[in-house]
């Protein structure tokens, strides 16, 4: 379904081991117009009955609706460390990359 680069199996697994509850982490995706996929993330309990559930090697969860599934063949997650912060990155063949009519603002 997706790939997880080690940084962001090292980000999911250190949510989870920091959370009483979480035993995986979940993505949902939804149509963003001509921006592509928006993608949300948070911590899971568990998978929902019709969850894809993809378990890496180092024991790391990740649980997906078919819906979203579906958007994320192929991808890859990787979590990022700058100077403007932290946080998940996806590089997704499936995603839009933009249309002409787009302003600098995002808005089209």
């Amino acid at each position: 379904m997706l790939d997880l680069t080690d940084a962001a199996r090292s980000a999911i697994r250190v949510a989870v081991e920091t959370s009483e509850a979480a035993r995986g982490l979940r993505i949902v995706c939804a149509a963003g117009g001509c921006a592509g996929i928006q993608y949300r993330l948070g911590l899971a309990a568990g998978a929902d009955a019709e969850d894809a559930v993809q378990v890496f090697d180092d024991n790391v969860t990740v649980y997906v609706d078919p819906d979203s599934a579906r958007l994320l063949v192929g991808a890859t997650v990787d979590f990022v460390q700058d100077e403007r912060g932290a946080g998940f990155v996806f590089r997704n063949p499936n995603a839009a990359s933009g249309c002409a009519g787009c302003s600098s603002k995002g808005s089209c």
